[in-house]
């Protein structure tokens, strides 16, 4: 044992040793960090933490390995149990004592074991607990004020200290109740809560000399600790002399025309106290009929009296100016001295224009000669320094009318108003004396033109063309109208409605309008298939009176959108579901037509185009589909060993965005070649019917669209022809149509171009990808055209 713990001993010493060595070496005993956290105060002997568990030793060598901690500090507040691993509080642990106000507190240690030599990571995070309570630096603490303090007035205090941290920390301060004094806090970074005391109440030395407070802190731990402080509060006296002046009244004379810096005299004043009682400081505040004595500048140290600014002695002949004399006490006392300033005259005067009444606001419809203005001129010289000429700027729609004594004009209009011109006049009055060099003053005044409703409300665009996609939300807005009024105030206010009377009326039923901003809402969801255009008017009127209005022509165009999916035509069984069952022989060759799925879809264009693909089938080798017209073949001739029946699933999609599709079932039964002779004549006569129903649909269906389309045609040409525009009429053939013939015709409005393309169609016709179907292209080149499109057969 003897020689176990020289071992450990010389172990320890090599250990603090190398430690900085550890790191650089970079040895593989450091390979593991395990992390701690416990409360302060706890008492020696308290677990931590099985630091041979958290580490992953084997608990039966610990002994042979020699487990230890090593803190690197002349206190161990920790020790480990070499035999089990636990790690123990050794001593107590204060983390005011460790880390202050740092947050959060760690104890980094090193847990060492040999055989072979390891060195592990431990910090231990020490929690708070209130165990302070805030401390004021002293117990008593004196504060003197004056009784003359204003209500309001904040005094600092030293704010009380709490070691501990976080909730635990100083949290709040609380003054015993009394009538003059208050308590605040305020933030002070490291400070803290930082007290001051607020005076709310009037102090009165004379009764009542000092008060007493107790100012409580208190900490946010569960449960609370606080300390205190006891505060006297004594009230100071004031100074009680008043400063009297040598003079019962200073006088002294000066011309109007004075620099300002002139000195005048000097008000002395002296004050029996002492110290800053006795220091008398003069400020000027007197005031006589009304006037100010802001024209003169007085030193507040010495007394003296100087010109501050230009003196006049039109408007003013003598002033009587008093001088406050005031002691620089806590509570200052003073009095007032008398001076009279008297002007002697110099002839220096401007004419003034005094505007005895005005009317600012004239209607723009106000008639020649309408007195705006009358006005008085004045100058206080005489001779001919005194007599004045005004006049206005020419080009101004006023004039200026003198009286026969030449002292007052009044303003009148020359030409006529026009507020949408000019709604507002600053008019220039300049008023010049005779004398030389003359002198002249000017007044503006501002004339504002009140608006008569004498303009009609205006359309931004006239007609009006939207295009709406069908299937929109109802209750929603679909488009709005703008006008505009020229007029002012109520007479600009645009009031919108739509004209009920007008063609169209059916569908505009199904319309309202936003009477404020023009804003059109569908009250319900168009069907292109069902509505492709209407048109109608909206009336647009002001606020004035008498009101007035106008109207615009508003053409309302459905755009399709894909909401059909396609329906198929055949094969259709007698339930109603797309399957059919077809029989061929079994020595039919490749190229051998099996039978031809044909569909239908209520859109137009795009989304009615057609494609046909196979989506399950039973031998991908026998058959093949058309993915334009539908239509199965055979792709090689059939095989003894083929199956004699075969299923095909058909999927029929447009070209819809957002493509919507349906399936037939095709279900091909092989046959030998007398039973398909046989069936076929039944075959043939069931299938001459359903042809025949078939094509009594599609003749419907066609003379359907085809009427609808040469109604919007007659229609787009009566709208064209009301309004005189010129029309151009071309077939045209597209070159991407895969031969089947198209036409179009062109027409222009303005400077707006619109086409509308249609095929030409029979019955039994196929439709190859490539063509546009019937077409009303939007004039701006500028965005992608909208079309409107005819439903398409297949």
């Amino acid at each position: 044992m003897a020689i176990s713990g020289i071992k450990g001993q010389w172990l320890d010493g090599w250990l603090f040793f190398c430690l900085g060595l550890f790191i650089v070496l970079k040895l593989e005993g450091i390979s593991a960090q395990i992390r701690y956290s416990i409360q302060e105060e706890l008492k020696s002997g308290t677990a931590v933490g099985n630091v041979a568990k958290d580490l992953g030793l084997d608990l039966g060598r610990l002994a042979e390995r020699n487990l230890r901690v090593v803190s690197g500090t002349k206190q161990d507040m920790f020790t480990v149990n070499a035999r089990d691993g636990v790690l123990l509080v050794n001593q107590r642990v204060d983390r005011e004592e460790i880390c202050a106000n740092t947050v959060p507190c760690i104890i980094t240690l090193k847990a060492v074991v040999e055989n072979p030599l390891e060195m592990h990571q431990i910090t231990i995070e020490i929690l708070d607990v209130n165990d302070n309570s805030p401390k004021f630096p002293e117990h008593n603490y004196t504060l003197e004020v004056l009784e003359s303090a204003v209500v309001g007035s904040r005094f600092q205090m030293e704010g009380a200290l709490d070691l501990d941290v976080g909730l635990n920390s100083l949290q709040s301060y609380k003054l015993n109740n009394n009538q003059y004094f208050r308590m605040e806090t305020e933030e002070s970074g490291e400070d803290g809560k930082v007290p001051f005391l607020i005076l709310q109440r009037a102090l009165d030395r004379e009764q009542t000399a000092q008060h007493w407070l107790l100012l409580t802190a208190s900490d946010g731990g569960k449960p609370s600790k606080s300390g205190a402080i006891n505060i006297t509060v004594t009230v100071s006296d004031v100074n009680d002399n008043s400063p009297v002046c040598d003079k019962q009244k200073y006088a002294i004379t000066i011309k109007e025309n004075a620099p300002a810096g002139t000195f005048l005299l000097k008000v002395n004043a002296f004050d029996s106290d002492e110290g800053v009682n006795g220091e008398i400081e003069y400020s000027l505040r007197g005031k006589l009929r009304g006037l100010s004595s802001d024209l003169f500048e007085l030193d507040s140290t010495t007394g003296k009296l100087t010109v501050k600014e230009g003196l006049d002695y039109e408007e003013k002949q003598v002033y009587e100016i008093k001088v406050l004399a005031a002691d620089k006490g806590a509570v200052p006392l003073s009095t007032h001295c008398n001076v009279v300033v008297r002007i002697e005259d110099v002839n220096d005067n401007q004419p003034e224009i005094e505007i005895t009444s005005l009317s600012s606001h004239i209607p723009e419809n106000a008639p020649l000669g309408t007195v705006v203005a009358l006005m008085g001129v004045t100058d206080l010289d005489s001779g001919v320094n005194g007599q004045v000429v005004c006049s206005v700027p020419a080009h101004l729609p006023f004039d200026l009318k003198p009286s026969l004594d030449g002292h007052s004009y009044s303003l009148v209009t020359k030409d006529y108003l026009d507020k949408e011109t000019t709604h507002m006049y600053d008019i220039t009055i300049t008023a010049k004396d005779l004398g030389s060099p003359a002198l002249s003053s000017t007044k503006v005044i501002q004339v504002n033109v009140l608006d008569v409703n004498d303009n009609r409300p205006l359309f931004t665009e006239s007609p009006y063309t939207f295009y709406v996609p069908e299937n929109n939300k109802a209750g929603m807005s679909v488009f709005s109208l703008s006008a505009t009024d020229a007029d002012g105030g109520d007479n600009a206010v645009v009031k919108y409605s739509m004209d009920r009377n007008s063609p169209g009326s059916t569908e505009i039923s199904f319309l309202n309008i936003n009477e404020d901003n023009g804003t059109i809402y569908a009250l319900k969801s168009f069907d292109f298939e069902t509505l492709k255009t209407f048109q109608f008017h909206v009336v647009a009127s002001d606020s004035g009176t008498p009101s007035l209005s106008s109207n615009v022509t508003v053409n309302v165009f459905i755009l399709d959108q894909n909401d059909n999916a396609p329906v198929i035509l055949y094969p259709v069984s007698s339930n109603g579901s797309a399957e059919g069952v077809e029989e061929i022989p079994r020595n039919v060759n490749a190229g051998y037509v099996v039978t031809k799925v044909r569909a239908y879809d209520a859109d137009i264009g795009y989304n009615s185009w057609l494609l046909f693909s196979l989506q399950e089938v039973t031998e991908h080798s026998l058959f093949t589909l058309d993915r334009y017209t539908g239509q199965i073949k055979t792709l090689r001739p059939f095989t003894e060993t083929d199956e004699a029946e075969h299923k095909l699933v058909i999927l029929v999609k447009d070209n819809g965005n957002v493509s919507l599709s349906a399936t037939a079932t095709v279900i091909v039964k092989v046959v030998e070649p007398k039973e398909a002779f046989a069936a076929s004549d039944v075959k043939s006569s069931t299938k001459a019917d359903e042809d025949t129903n078939v094509t009594f649909y599609l003749m419907i269906t066609l003379g359907s669209v085809s009427a609808l389309f040469l109604i919007s045609i007659i229609v787009l040409i009566a709208m064209q022809c009301s309004k005189t525009t010129e029309y151009t009429s071309k077939y045209l053939q597209e070159a991407n149509y895969d031969g089947t013939l198209c036409h179009s015709i062109q027409y222009r409005s303005g400077d707006k171009r619109y086409m509308l393309v249609g095929p030409r169609m029979s019955i039994g016709s196929t439709i190859v990808p490539g063509s546009h179907a019937n077409t009303l292209v939007l004039p701006d080149r500028r965005r992608t055209c909208e079309e409107v499109r005819l439903p398409f057969f297949y």
